[in-house]
């Protein structure tokens, strides 16, 4: 199977503007653009959670757990 030529692309496209739209185009152009940066700056956050500096850094501004003393008692059921 060869690449499609030029001209085959071009009828392509002109196809697919017809179907959707030049305006639904750019909009799903802007949102994939949008996804492909959110997935970077995840991808970024994540590299800096696993830096060992940060990983100290946060650890330090995690709240500490604490001990909350109690007695237990039972459920007395309802007598009808």
């Amino acid at each position: 199977m060869s690449m499609p030529s030029m001209t085959q692309i071009l009828i392509i496209l002109v196809i697919v503007v017809l179907v959707f739209g030049t305006k639904k185009l750019r909009n799903m152009g802007s949102d994939l653009g949008e996804a492909v940066k959110g997935f970077k700056k995840g991808m970024n956050e994540d590299e800096q959670e696993q830096d060992p500096k940060n990983l100290e850094q946060q650890e330090k501004d995690q709240p500490g757990g604490r001990t909350v003393e109690g007695e237990v008692t039972e459920k007395q059921e309802e007598k009808k």
